[in-house]
């Protein structure tokens, strides 16, 4: 009797979550802020879904994030799964490290996102918008996600890191399939981390002898109290800020405009009032954010959190979509609202891994928003009975085409 009960509480995640995952966030709800769940593959994992535990265990060092650590859980559980060298020589980086390995990464990217240093990009991601919305508007009907939301923080971040564009395309196609890593085939991934490691590599040993001015030359360089980053953390913390540094201001921009698109009378009020977008980006953040769940983390003991007993070597991941809808937070959290108080969204994480780039995010969601609602008072959706196909990320909260009509 007990294990069936137990077994009750462990909850299927389909192959229809994509598509509406607040369904089963709605769900999941009356059991706990925090369950057990299955997905199609087999392999299990804990979720923490209410807002409260999921803020609570984005700062909780008990929760753990060291690469070494989570290979070790993954071959404890899977014990047959295909080793992938590329694939754990990327993952080396700040997002995947607790302290003191994290604080030392992180003290050498920080100073490359202060919000002064972001600041003076604005001109040139002001340049960069204008020029992807010229183009724009020589048709009538365009994908935005392929002809604006990708190309703007694309551009930036390369010019940032001094990663050549002509590259995107093949990075972008790694990109996919590495964070779709749940539902990509064990040889895709392989494929994928192997070629992206390479690459990074070259790129990295290209810096060396031919330095910019760009982030990634600058991080081959000794710092400023003589630590230096090794070759490995070189080419991880570059894979990084590559895939952070664009995926996700890629689906802020195109989610918070289709969430818009879906609510004629906010659009016509962010036009009317332009000094609201910032606040209006943070609603986006918080509506249909980017990021779906938090990169993982894994119990070395076991924890509890609310009712919920979570043994040791157990992957944890925390829900930041669902927590961004918890009506104990949010009084009417399915409802998109520009005008609502949108603070303490979980959309960039929390604590010692709050997303370093979020400085960067906001100006460019800022800037694209602007000038898009500027240049395009008539955008709509090209069909109005649009229904977006999602991406199959859990970590990434995107759509696969956004078909828009410029002019009447």
């Amino acid at each position: 009797m007990a294990d069936t009960e137990a077994a009750k509480r462990i909850e299927l995640v389909g192959d229809d979550f994509h598509d509406d995952p607040h369904r089963y966030y709605e769900r999941w709800r009356a059991l706990g802020p925090a369950l057990e769940v299955r997905f199609t593959n087999g392999a299990s994992a804990w979720v923490v879904i209410g807002y409260a535990e999921a803020r609570a265990a984005l700062a909780d060092p008990h929760l753990h994030k060291d690469a070494r650590g989570i290979y070790e859980v993954f071959r404890r559980k899977f014990p047959d799964a295909p080793s992938d060298p590329s694939s754990q020589a990327l993952n080396h980086h700040m997002l995947n490290s607790d302290p003191p390995d994290h604080t030392r990464l992180r003290k050498l990217v920080n100073k490359a996102f202060t919000p002064r240093r972001v600041a003076a990009l604005r001109s040139r991601i002001e340049e960069i918008t204008t020029g992807l919305l010229d183009e724009m508007d020589r048709h009538d009907v365009v994908d935005l996600l392929q002809e604006f939301a990708i190309p703007l923080p694309v551009t930036v971040i390369c010019e940032l890191l001094g990663v050549p564009f002509a590259n995107r395309a093949a990075f972008q196609a790694w990109t996919k399939i590495l964070l779709g890593a749940m539902v990509s085939s064990d040889e895709q991934r392989v494929t994928a981390s192997q070629e992206m490691a390479r690459y990074l590599q070259d790129l990295v040993a290209d810096k060396r002898v031919r330095p910019g001015d760009d982030l990634l030359s600058g991080l081959v360089q000794v710092g400023d109290d003589g630590d230096q980053l090794s070759a490995g953390e070189l080419s991880s913390m570059a894979f990084l800020l590559l895939v952070a540094g664009h995926e996700t201001t890629v689906n802020l921009i195109a989610n918070g405009t289709h969430s818009l698109l879906r609510d004629r009378a906010q659009f016509e009020a962010l036009r009317a009032d332009p000094d609201a977008i910032a606040d209006a980006v943070e609603e986006f953040l918080r509506h249909d954010g980017p990021v779906g769940w938090a990169t993982l983390r894994y119990t070395a003991e076991p924890i509890r959190i609310a009712d919920a007993e979570i043994p040791a070597d157990e992957i944890v991941y925390v829900a930041l979509t669902a927590a961004n809808h918890d009506p104990d937070r949010y009084r009417t959290p399915e409802r998109l609202d520009i005008a609502a108080d949108a603070s303490g969204h979980l959309a960039f994480g929390h604590g010692i891994h709050f997303c370093v780039g979020a400085p960067l995010a906001r100006l460019e969601a800022k800037v694209a928003f602007s000038a898009l609602l500027q240049r395009f008072p008539n955008l709509r959706l090209a069909d109005p009975d649009f229904t977006p196909r999602w991406q199959p990320s859990f970590l990434i909260r995107g759509m696969t085409e956004l078909p828009v009509r410029l002019h009447d």
